[in-house]
């Protein structure tokens, strides 16, 4: 028999009880008169409130926070406004699948659909972004919906759920019973994967002679390092990773060839090009990995291994798939595997990484790509590194090598701009004692850089590495090289000075110049630990990110250097 809770609360005071029973530590916020009742039980609790200067950036610090420690991070707006500014942030963590719990104020009940004082149909507005929603009618349903929305959040896929509660409910009074049990028919997450279609993966991979796994963001979120380094290792397959899967196999390990796609290094996509069989770990073969779908690893084995079924087939037509937790199943996969001889095949990538390595020059100025290596270089590698969305994502993404999961922070599946700082500020609340660098352009810091007020009352460490070269970056060289050169709308004329920005908000601002003065003064801002401080890089305005393969091209397609004539314009893809 389950013990009832006697005392008579509010839905609010419930609805932050249950939360707490959750183990939620930090709820990342914005007031407003819809939720105040949820505000004012947060002051009888001991989770800490991050009051966030906008609720977009609101979101992204629960999604930094969820992505370095592992755990839902909670989000709490107003109605309305409140929470249609965080629709986008909703959008960025569901689609690289971030356990998010989301909650948002509503008008009271009577008045829903009446077009009341801001209320906004949140349901309706944010259903294709979220893995599931409620609007909680009955106080009593609170205990439960809080239960079922954390565990929808964590378990198979994660994603983001949402959670609506009208000023009546939340005001209302009742006697909880927290030990509520799941109601969730015909949601069964899958486990362990077929042992047939294991085996049929382990008969593949003994045939192969030039193999090649491809790890994705799956394989980090079900844990599966350990067992991923164990299948490489034995059989000497090389690795190579999704920008959402840096970090999952050691990117300093000779098996690995870095990121693969349109910006990964030559030599992954010479041994995507060139394999005879690849195996997708929780990677859902998206647009950036394969390009032309009709030529991609045309004569090569595909094998897929996912815990979310609706993605088996969805892009790829895989020859072997299993559908699974990646831990689970490389365990079971481990016990039937048999090795080839892959060592021509090593040698061979081995040639690619001395002839195609990835690189920069000092020769015009200072580069961004100078930048990150001194950060990577002085940090020795053990920064935890968020970053927003453009050309320094792509330079990050190769000149930060990661030896660890759930240190590399970026949106993929969206792309967005304004995401880096404050999912830095999230990820520093997580883990306190790391170090947290974020790597942002001068046009996305913009975007959320009034959450420096976040980050100084936080009191967070965070190293905020800004490249400024006054361009939108990544779309003048898609013009560039794509649309003759005609510039419009990249020009960032009228950036502020970062360095007094920072000042005002109280924040260390440091100023890099020029090559001479880059690593001094990155070691200093390394060793400031008194709060933010903002390192603004000023390189060079026009350099472009190699190698590439356009859009929707074919992995022959790849540019490791800048092309000698223009490009035809990419077709239906972006």
């Amino acid at each position: 028999m389950r013990a009832q809770a006697q005392q008579v609360t509010t839905g609010a005071e419930a609805l932050i009880e249950a939360c707490k029973r959750e183990g939620t530590e930090h709820i990342f916020g914005y007031p407003g008169g819809a939720c105040i009742p949820i505000f004012d039980a947060i002051l009888d609790s001991d989770i800490n409130l991050v009051l966030c200067r906008h609720e977009q950036g609101g979101t992204h610090m629960a999604d930094g926070y969820a992505r370095a420690s592992g755990k839902p991070g909670v989000v709490l707006v107003t109605s309305g406004p409140g929470a249609t500014n965080t629709i986008t942030g909703m959008m960025t963590a569901q689609m690289d699948s971030v356990p998010m719990v989301v909650i948002t104020g509503q008008t009271i009940t009577g008045a829903l659909g009446m077009d009341a004082f801001q209320e906004a149909d949140v349901l309706g507005l944010t259903m294709p972004v979220v893995k599931h929603s409620y609007l909680v009618r009955d106080v009593n349903d609170i205990p439960r919906v809080v239960k079922e929305a954390f565990y929808l959040a964590q378990s198979g896929r994660p994603g983001v759920v949402l959670i609506d509660v009208p000023k009546d409910v939340s005001s209302a009074s009742f006697v909880p019973d927290y030990d509520v049990e799941l109601d969730l028919p015909g949601y069964t997450p899958p486990q362990n994967g077929d042992s047939q279609a294991i085996q049929n993966v382990a008969q593949a991979l003994a045939q192969a002679q030039q193999p090649l796994i491809l790890a994705g963001h799956g394989a980090m979120l079900a844990g599966a390092e350990k067992e991923l380094l164990q299948l490489a290792e034995s059989l000497q397959i090389p690795v190579t990773t999704t920008l959402l899967g840096k970090g999952v196999f050691p990117e300093d390990h000779p098996l690995s060839v870095g990121m693969l796609g349109m910006h990964g290094t030559a030599y992954a996509n010479k041994s995507v090009l060139h394999c005879d069989l690849i195996m997708s770990i929780g990677s859902r073969w998206d647009d950036r990995i394969t390009g032309d779908l009709s030529v991609f690893c045309k004569d090569a084995v595909k094998i897929h291994i996912d815990i979310d079924p609706s993605e088996i087939g969805k892009v790829i037509t895989p020859d072997h798939s299993v559908v699974g937790d990646a831990k689970l199943v490389l365990q079971e996969l481990l016990q039937h595997t048999q090795a080839a001889d892959t060592s021509a095949w090593l040698g061979r990538i081995e040639g690619w990484k001395q002839k195609y390595p990835l690189k920069f020059s000092s020769e015009n100025g200072l580069t961004a790509q100078e930048v990150i290596d001194s950060f990577y270089r002085l940090s020795k590698g053990n920064a935890i590194v968020s970053t927003d969305v453009g050309q320094h994502q792509m330079w990050a993404a190769q000149f930060y090598k990661l030896r660890s999961p759930n240190a590399w922070l970026s949106s993929g599946g969206a792309g967005t701009m304004g995401f880096g700082f404050p999912a830095a500020i999230g990820a520093q609340l997580a883990r306190p004692n790391d170090m947290v660098a974020c790597i942002v352009g001068d046009g996305g810091y913009q975007m959320t850089m009034a959450e420096l007020s976040t980050a100084m009352l936080q009191k967070t460490p965070v190293k905020i590495l800004v490249i400024d070269n006054k361009y939108l970056g990544m779309v003048r060289q898609w013009q560039e090289l794509f649309y003759d050169n005609r510039l419009s709308g990249v020009d960032m004329e009228g950036n502020p000075d970062f360095v007094k920005v920072a000042e005002a908000y109280g924040a260390k601002g440091i100023n890099i110049s020029n090559v001479e003065e880059l690593d001094a003064k990155m070691q200093e801002a390394i060793d400031y630990n008194d709060g933010p401080v903002v390192i603004h890089a000023e390189v060079i305005k026009e350099d472009n990110v190699f190698p590439m393969i356009p859009a929707g091209a074919s992995y022959e397609a790849m540019l490791i250097e800048p092309p000698t004539k223009p490009l035809e314009k990419p077709k239906g893809s972006t």
